[in-house]
């Protein structure tokens, strides 16, 4: 009988186990826990632990930090302690954790296993090559297992290389010769700790399956031709097969047990910050009602639900009456997109959508000559990227180069080293005086019948007018104003292999002005203004669309605004000036926070932008433990210190909930995982982040090395959530979610998504709704569907000269 079809569904079971994991070109945040997210969360971290070897909560030492700087409400911790049947004092059950805490890994000698590692490292690294290498492995178009098959008998590692060339032709074939001896029932236990051996090469293959990009296409691979080749390897090493017996600790409770002491304190410590934000946002509901008679504001201005945009939104707000909006950074629009020149696309969207058009950048009607001006320019500056390049890696160039080029390069290599910041100035001068982009370009937002493509080029009226629309839905929107701007943003830094982390994850680690360009132009569009009055979104003629982009490093946000029409002028103008009042005051408050003077915060970010030694030039989302669902007016006011991601929802506009269940089910997912990839880097960085940037190495342009080999090392660097050695800045807690909408709305919404539910049934964030239809009282989410009422009914919120606040001192 044949085996295959059980080989293959053991390698599907098997896989799920290991998290994906995207290349650093287009990092995207992601639950490395992501295959355990049907199991309770401590089930889930215990489990991944022995399958994976990663500590699954905060060590004794952050508890201790966290309970003695007043962060865990004592009374909160007490209550959970004795639920949990422990003892009430919280430091005899502090001492009780460092006694169990995992001690530091002592060094062994190398294991036949490692071995294999480490020749399979090199191939893995060899063949998945996105155009580093200079000298790429041959046949590669042959497929992994095939490629392996053809150069390997050449490695001298490889005991019995011979061998190799005599693989049978089909991976199934070599798999089932290995797992001769082991019974079919035991294969997903073999096939679950192979693959976890190396679980960031392993992710990243599972990604490059699914994604089936032009690498993909290039050079196809399997995770069933990686299997066939490490388990022939393992046998030709002769290391184990079959993952060692796993032992049940005595103290490990069930799922109808007591919680675990770790998950206790976590519990507590969540408790703590989930009830400072709620109690801001119940104070502030019975507001949200009152009607307006401010008129139009000045502009609008929707940002990305990241939490970098709740800061600059309070600045930009305090400047001059402005409203701001939170909506998901890829504006809606699910697109490939290829910037001019460029010689690959990306999926701007977020990776639970597959994109669904393609957008070129074309150029746009020269009518002073700035395309002459912008190509000469691209020119000059790709041709010299392109000759150092070739020079550096050119053995037969290489010394002349350095006799030739030493002084001027060394200069260069200085000033990025010694002055940042004129580097800086130098850069802005030239983007000042070379024509930008976006003026000499544009997005091909209409349909073209003519593509070839796999994706066809441009959006239909209907489909231009369906993203409007949903967009404007979503976020509540009933007034306009002369101006609105769609901002989306990206990072600016220097020699950053983790540079993508830090853009838009919404855009799957790319920057999000193009999204934002596109949605502009389609609100634009006479003909979708037109469709959209039919949908009673009533659009002024006076109101312009200007898109944008914020730069989270340094809190400057450019208006691509210069085919606004001579009407909008002095508008645009005054906004540009307001905006550099708020990122002046939004730059101090990050650069306070890095540790920097405040009083030369914009001087500061400008500097970590361009150091090419800076291995911090933001934080990112670092600090990210809350989403709010609602209206400005909700959080209006309060610094909520850019911990909370914020996205725009009006409950009175959405008669049928459909708005809410599209936050539910996409932002809010999303969200989740992000959180869960911060909240795993910091907890155990060796195992689920990647360690210090000063030890990189980075490897075939789609991740880093730990040193000179090894597994591939896809999360957060401990420079991203670390302020110093075993001191995290990112504080590890699931997400806390809270939603101003009617409870029964956000039961139905869940009612209906299983997949939403589970996560919340299991632990892996938390959900609380304000409910404005019952006296504005706050209901916490406990399991299958049902609500905990928390407190009383607010008062209406008193007047206040002093915002209240729900950051951490």
């Amino acid at each position: 009988m044949s085996t295959e079809p059980a080989i293959e569904e053991s390698i599907e079971a098997a896989a799920d186990t290991v998290g994906s994991a995207w290349p650093l070109h287009s990092f995207v945040t992601a639950n490395p826990l992501a295959g355990f997210e049907d199991q309770p969360f401590h089930e889930a971290v215990t489990e991944a632990e022995q399958v994976l070897g990663g500590d699954g909560y905060p060590s004794s030492d952050v508890f201790r930090r966290a309970w003695e700087s007043g962060r865990i409400d004592p009374e909160a911790l007490r209550a959970e302690l004795t639920a949990n049947g422990y003892d009430s004092d919280p430091e005899a059950t502090l001492d009780r954790m460092a006694t169990t805490d995992t001690s530091d890994t002592v060094e062994t000698a190398p294991t036949a296993t490692d071995r294999v590692d480490a020749v399979l490292t090199k191939w893995l690294a060899a063949f998945l090559d996105q155009g580093q290498a200079e000298w790429p492995m041959p046949n590669r178009e042959q497929g992994f297992y095939d490629a392996f098959r053809t150069v390997a008998p050449h490695d001298g590692d490889i005991p019995d290389n011979e061998a190799i060339a005599e693989l049978p032709d089909q991976p199934a074939d070599a798999i089932r010769n290995c797992l001769a001896d082991y019974p079919v029932g035991q294969w997903q236990d073999i096939f679950e700790s192979q693959l976890a051996a190396l679980p960031g090469w392993t992710g990243f293959l599972k990604q490059r399956v699914v994604d089936d990009d032009a690498w993909q296409s290039a050079y196809p691979t399997t995770v069933e031709g990686y299997l066939a080749v490490r388990l022939t390897l393992v046998d030709l090493f002769d290391a184990p097969i079959a993952p060692a017996e796993a032992h049940e600790d005595a103290d490990t409770p069930t799922a109808d047990g007591p919680l675990p002491l770790p998950e206790v304190w976590l519990t507590a410590w969540e408790a703590t910050y989930r009830s400072e934000l709620v109690d801001a946002l119940t104070d502030a509901s019975p507001s949200t009602g009152d009607a307006s008679d401010d008129g139009r504001p000045d502009a609008q201005l929707v940002f990305c639900i990241d939490t970098r945009s709740e800061i600059i939104r309070r600045h930009i707000e305090a400047a001059g009456d402005y409203e701001t909006h939170g909506y998901a950074g890829f504006f809606g629009i699910p697109m490939r997109h290829t910037e001019h020149d460029a010689d690959v696309t990306v999926d701007a969207c977020p990776p639970i959508l597959d994109a669904e058009h393609r957008i070129a950048d074309r150029p746009t009607n020269d009518t002073d000559g700035q395309h002459e001006a912008y190509e000469r320019w691209h020119a000059t500056v790709e041709t010299g990227k392109k000759a150092v390049k070739t020079l550096k890696s050119n053995a037969a160039t290489v010394f002349s180069f350095v006799e030739s080029a030493g002084v001027g390069y060394g200069a260069a290599l200085a000033a990025r080293t010694l002055l940042p910041g004129r580097v800086y100035d130098f850069l802005e001068y030239a983007d000042r005086t070379v024509p930008d982009d976006h003026e000499v370009r544009a997005p091909t937002v209409d349909y073209n019948p003519d593509s070839v493509n796999e994706l066809r080029e441009g959006l239909t009226l209907e489909e231009k007018v369906e993203y409007a629309a949903t967009a404007f839905d979503l976020m509540g929107w009933e007034q306009f104003a002369r101006v609105v701007v769609f901002a989306g943003h990206a990072s600016q830094t220097a020699n950053n292999p983790f540079d993508s982390s830090l853009d838009c994850g919404a855009c799957a680690g790319n920057p999000g002005g193009p999204n934002a360009r596109v949605l502009a132009a389609i609100c634009n569009d006479d003909a979708v203004r037109a469709e959209l009055r039919d949908r009673d979104i009533d659009i002024p003629d006076d109101t312009v669309f200007v898109a944008g982009e914020h730069n989270t490093t340094t809190d400057e946000v450019e208006l691509y605004a210069s085919d606004v029409p001579e009407t909008h002028h002095a508008d645009i103008d005054q906004l540009r000036t307001d905006l550099a009042t708020a990122r002046a005051g939004a730059a101090a408050e990050r650069a306070e926070d890095m540790g920097a003077d405040a009083d030369s915060g914009v001087r500061e970010t400008e500097r970590r932008a361009v150091d090419w030694a800076e291995t911090r030039p933001e934080w990112g989302l670092a600090g990210n433990a809350g989403f709010v669902v609602g209206p400005r007016t909700l959080t209006e006011g309060i610094d909520l210190d850019g911990r909370s991601f914020l996205h725009s929802y009006d409950w009175t506009t959405d008669a049928d909930g459909e708005a809410l269940e599209a936050i539910m089910t996409g932002p809010m997912v999303v969200t989740q995982w992000i959180n869960t990839q911060y909240y795993f880097a910091t907890v155990d960085n060796a195992v689920y982040g990647s360690g210090s940037k000063v030890t990189h190495n980075p490897v075939g342009n789609i991740g880093v090395y730990q040193g000179n080999g090894g597994d591939l090392m896809t999360g957060l660097p401990l420079q991203s959530l670390m302020s110093a050695d075993e001191t995290p800045y990112h504080q590890p807690l699931r997400l806390s979610t809270v939603i101003h909408a009617p409870v029964e709305r956000v039961t139905d919404v869940l009612s209906e998504h299983d997949e939403v539910a589970t996560l919340l049934d299991n632990d892996w964030l938390s959900l609380t709704v304000v409910d404005p239809q019952q006296d504005h009282r706050a209901f916490h989410y406990t399991d299958d569907l049902s609500w905990t009422p928390i407190d009383e009914p607010p008062t209406a919120r008193p007047e206040q000269t002093n915002s209240p606040t729900v950051a951490d001192d």
